[in-house]
């Protein structure tokens, strides 16, 4: 955070160029929430806390009492800002309790407490990438081809990422991978960003259209899917980007594990199911062009839901930052719950 901004990577520039924001607003952080310049399950809870403290020490306000309800405000508008992704609300929600239970000492402390509190979530999402790549890697080995679904790498995340870490793992050990990145539609994550941060890192990574994911597996060049998620619920029902449900429905046809990579803090164990997991829905220009182009007729109605749930019957394992969680889930998820690193 360079002078009190908080400094991002403009996803939505890539692959074509390396960009980045500097961001001190609310209205900033906010439309790079919305827009997807900074976007990823544990990227946007990390953001926006850091968004939160660089908002805050712009602030001009002296009095406490007013800082503390404009800090609130913020919060309130900056979880508004996309709904499914649980990590974005958990995070708002650790620092604005932080500096509840600790703003005594006047507006300086408060800011401090703020930036502190920010920081210790990005630094703890880097360690959880780092152990979720540890716990995966052990599922790994040499020749495996691995199927992913849009990007849960380090552009997703503080660190390593969720579903890319076990994978940089491997690779860092010399395990030899061939990952097939699905493109992603409507966004082309997959495509722009996954296989661009994989290229970067030397991992050997082929581009494939979402439409293709199928028949690799009838070829048997799929021997393992790994997703991230935005949000699980309490029995295990998953939230990921839209088209991760069809990869699961495939996977399970063709007996290959289907892995959702995750930390903790995307459980959302206040939901029972997934059934109760937000679904947003964007803006139909996602669909009706391409890269500038009309690709829809005028007039046609458009549905473009951000992402799908996938049932918990149609995932084999969940690989966290505290071990690799198996079925049944609705009992294993809550011991999971209350381990202690």
């Amino acid at each position: 955070m360079p002078g009190g901004k908080l400094r991002i990577i403009d996803q939505r520039a890539l692959p074509g160029r390396l960009e980045y924001l500097e961001i001190d607003t609310l209205e900033e952080a906010c439309d790079a929430i919305r827009t997807l310049a900074v976007r990823g399950a544990p990227a946007i809870g990390c953001a926006a806390a850091l968004a939160l403290a660089a908002i805050t020490e712009k602030s001009p306000t002296v009095n406490q009492e007013t800082l503390l309800k404009e800090i609130m405000e913020d919060a309130r508008i900056l979880m508004e800002s996309r709904p499914t992704a649980v990590n974005l609300a958990w995070a708002i929600n650790r620092c604005t309790a932080r500096i509840v239970t600790g703003g005594s000492g006047g507006t300086q402390q408060i800011r401090e407490s703020l930036l502190r509190e920010a920081l210790s979530i990005l630094e703890e999402d880097i360690k959880l990438c780092a152990r979720i790549g540890e716990h995966g890697k052990a599922l790994l080995h040499n020749g495996m081809g691995i199927l992913t679904h849009c990007n849960a790498g380090a552009l997703a995340a503080g660190g390593d990422g969720t579903a890319l870490a076990p994978i940089y793992a491997a690779h860092a050990e010399g395990i030899k991978l061939k990952v097939f990145s699905d493109e992603t539609r409507p966004l082309l994550q997959g495509a722009r960003l996954t296989a661009w941060e994989l290229k970067q890192g030397g991992v050997d990574v082929t581009a494939i259209c979402d439409n293709m994911a199928a028949q690799l597996m009838r070829e048997g060049r799929i021997h393992a899917v790994i997703v991230g998620a935005d949000r699980i619920a309490a029995n295990g029902d998953t939230a990921n980007k839209i088209g991760t449900y069809s990869v699961a429905i495939a996977a399970r046809y063709h007996r290959i594990p289907f892995y959702v990579a995750t930390p903790y803090s995307t459980f959302d164990m206040s939901l029972p199911s997934g059934d109760r997991i937000p679904i947003e829905q964007r803006a139909p220009g996602e669909v009706t062009s391409f890269a500038g182009v009309k690709t829809v007729p005028d007039g046609v109605s458009v549905y473009n839901p951000a992402f799908d749930v996938t049932p918990n019957s149609l995932i084999h394992a969940f690989i966290t930052d505290r071990g690799i969680i198996r079925p049944p889930f609705q009992e294993n998820l809550l011991v999971f719950q209350d381990i202690q690193l």
